[in-house]
């Protein structure tokens, strides 16, 4: 088997530890479904729908505003199902149609919806009671930001947002690219990992805060008339502590499913760890050398035009190197083109330029300034 065709077992491993969160979530949600007495239950289910709508209306929205990847979501899908039944001798048809797979997708997120809806409501409710302990600016600075980390992070999809002022800033009348899509690609992946790490620092504030409920609980009853066992004072401070697991649950069982999510983005979706790609160079250009033309020191026939047939391109005869990035290899046949526009700005300069040996690529010129950029060369017949 190919490496390309092989698993990618990181895959497995992430799927196994959403499903155990999904698990732990429905497993908590189930509890609230047996009591009678209170309300929980129709809070779940109205949350559920309320998700629900929200999916869909989600959902309606084109990609030219949110970044979601669903067209293409949906055609690897059909592709890859495609693929499977005509392997099984089966009818190659695409087994749902994209509003079958809308719809089911909708109900699954007003299942995650209903699932996040009382650890979303105990984390405010924390995060209240932790501002009020909080006496330190930073602190305090610290909890609104992982309070509003959700919002921070949807935004971050949102093409008017990041397309328009963050990727490509108007400044004055022109727009100037501050980077390009694989690196807005991986700071999103940094920024979704430095706000989970975030929340895990705060969970230390957010519990103590819920452990402070014994004591206020403690003062509500000694303004109340009449008289309080001690049996009973216990029994609700206990509680309080007893429920401590459950709280810890729900508060670290959605920032395992955001991070565990975000892993399988940047593997399902190629991205890099690393903020700038190898083919930009760091090295200063000479400009003053970069603005003369080619032809002003063409070598003569004589002797100084390269050739280097007999030393064989970098790879097997009849092949063609493809770069692992845009514009990172180039094959150029030609020496008037038009203007690159942003193309190296957003994708730097290419790392190897290939040609054949015409004088204009042999130049002893454009050899120089290959080597001032540390541009690779190559030409063949």
């Amino acid at each position: 088997m190919k490496p390309t065709q092989e698993m990618n077992i990181s895959l497995v491993w992430c799927l196994l530890v959403l499903s155990f969160a999904i698990k732990v979530l429905f497993s908590l949600t189930t509890h609230y479904f047996k009591v009678e007495d209170g309300g929980e239950r129709s809070v779940c289910v109205t949350f559920g729908f309320f998700f629900f709508v929200k999916a869909m209306a989600v959902l309606i929205v084109t990609e030219n505003y949110l970044e979601f990847g669903l067209e293409t979501g949906f055609t690897n899908f059909s592709d890859s199902a495609m693929q499977f039944l005509e392997k099984q001798g089966l009818e190659s048809q695409s087994p749902v149609s994209k509003l079958t797979f809308k719809f089911f997708l909708a109900i699954f997120c007003s299942f995650i919806g209903a699932f996040l809806t009382f650890p979303g409501l105990r984390l405010a409710q924390m995060h209240l009671d932790a501002l009020n302990l909080a006496t330190e600016k930073i602190t305090q600075t610290l909890l609104h930001i992982n309070f509003l980390a959700p919002l921070f992070m949807v935004l971050l999809w949102v093409k008017p947002i990041t397309k328009d002022y963050i990727m490509n800033p108007p400044l004055g009348k022109e727009s100037i690219p501050l980077m390009t899509e694989a690196t807005f690609d991986t700071l999103r992946l940094w920024l979704i990992i430095l706000l989970c790490a975030l929340r895990l620092a705060m969970m230390r504030s957010h519990l103590q805060a819920y452990l402070n409920l014994a004591q206020k609980c403690v003062d509500q009853m000694k303004k109340e008339a009449g008289r309080i066992s001690t049996v009973e004072l216990q029994k609700m401070v206990a509680r309080v502590f007893y429920y401590l697991c459950v709280i810890a649950l729900q508060y670290v069982a959605p920032l395992v499913m955001l991070l565990h999510t975000t892993l399988l983005l940047k593997t399902l979706g190629n991205h890099s760890w690393g903020i700038y790609p190898e083919s930009i160079s760091t090295l200063p250009v000479d400009n003053s050398l970069l603005s003369n033309s080619v032809y002003s020191e063409l070598p003569s026939a004589e002797g100084k035009m390269k050739h280097n047939a007999r030393q064989g391109p970098a790879v097997p005869p009849g092949m063609q190197a493809y770069g692992a990035a845009p514009f990172e290899d180039l094959q150029l046949d030609f020496t008037e083109m038009p203007k690159c526009g942003d193309l190296i700005p957003r994708f730097g300069l290419p790392l190897r330029i290939g040609s054949d040996n015409g004088l204009a690529f042999v130049a002893d010129l454009v050899q120089k300034t290959a080597k001032v950029i540390e541009c690779g060369s190559r030409t063949g017949t």
